[in-house]
């Protein structure tokens, strides 16, 4: 279980001794609520958990480290971690009487089934803790229900259906997990500064410092204080084209301009842009307009 400094969980049975869940029903799985859970550990020390795991906690905790806004919902958070991730808890926490779910699975339970190619696809998976979806009362409702589905079902006695209902409902929980997401998205784009302002005014501070490299999607996403992944999301739900997609847009943009209305050559703007190589640029600007930058130039 133990690997270096870091705790490392590779069964669902490890997974529930380590947080004091109730013994599993299933080797592949464990359900549970969470006040049947007894207190986080270790405090402090890191562990990677190498299953997919889903939190669903009360109100009470959904507070500024979940990314929460004053205008989310507050009726419950979901968190969704992908295998290989690090955790870290610095405090325990009291479960006893609290609402919420704790879901893990080995990633060999959905692997044969459609989900198991999809999963892979949902990209909340590696969201930041703070980047968690808030829930409405009915949205809270949906997801309790499936939850019961599924804890139902993997309390009965296996037999030969009992994978293929179980994994249908992780697939209902993970589509409306992906509604409820969106749904927030939408809810914030109406009151919080516009994203596609925000992103354009890092990319021409970026161009105007000279800095001379290329800037990246992580690096952007840092300086906005968000995961890569929820940065694309927002982005598409807002406009349609994802982080890299508007960075390419600037770029283009951008070197239209300069080669319009400076002398500069096509490899000097390549550099400015932050490109390392100005095949690179060329290859990008043919790919996005059609022709090359000289003969963009020559048309202007």
């Amino acid at each position: 279980m133990q690997k270096g400094k870091i705790i490392e969980i590779n069964t669902v049975e490890e997974y529930v001794a380590l947080f004091g869940c109730p013994p599993i029903c299933h080797p592949l799985l464990s359900v549970c609520r969470l006040s049947d859970v007894k207190d986080y550990s270790p405090i402090g020390k890191p562990v990677r958990l190498n299953l997919y795991t889903i939190t669903i906690k009360d109100k009470t905790t959904c507070n500024a480290s979940y990314g929460w806004r004053s205008y989310d919902f507050t009726r419950g958070c979901m968190n969704f971690f992908a295998p290989g991730q690090v955790h870290s808890w610095e405090e325990k926490t009291v479960n006893t009487g609290r609402w919420g779910w704790m879901l893990a699975f080995h990633p060999d339970f959905i692997r044969k089934y459609p989900l198991g190619a999809k999963i892979g696809r949902l990209k909340f998976f590696s969201y930041d803790v703070r980047e968690a979806l808030h829930i409405s009362d009915m949205e809270r409702n949906v997801v309790e229900n499936i939850l019961e589905n599924i804890e139902n079902e993997y309390r009965q006695n296996i037999d030969a259906h009992t994978q293929d209902i179980i994994v249908s409902q992780l697939d209902v929980l993970l589509n409306y997990s992906e509604r409820f997401y969106t749904r927030q998205f939408q809810t914030r784009s109406s009151v919080e500064p516009d994203i596609v302002t925000r992103v354009h005014l890092l990319l021409q501070k970026h161009i105007d410092e000279h800095r001379k490299e290329f800037i990246s999607v992580n690096a952007l996403a840092s300086e906005l204080n968000m995961s890569p992944h929820y940065l694309s999301d927002l982005l598409r739900s807002q406009t349609g084209m994802n982080t890299q997609q508007h960075i390419h847009a600037f770029l283009i943009e951008q070197a239209k301009s300069l080669l319009a209305t400076t002398q500069l050559s096509v490899s000097e703007i390549a550099y400015r842009l932050g490109f390392e190589y100005p095949q690179h640029f060329n290859r990008l600007f043919k790919s996005k307009t059609g022709i090359t930058p000289l003969e963009y130039r020559n048309m202007n």
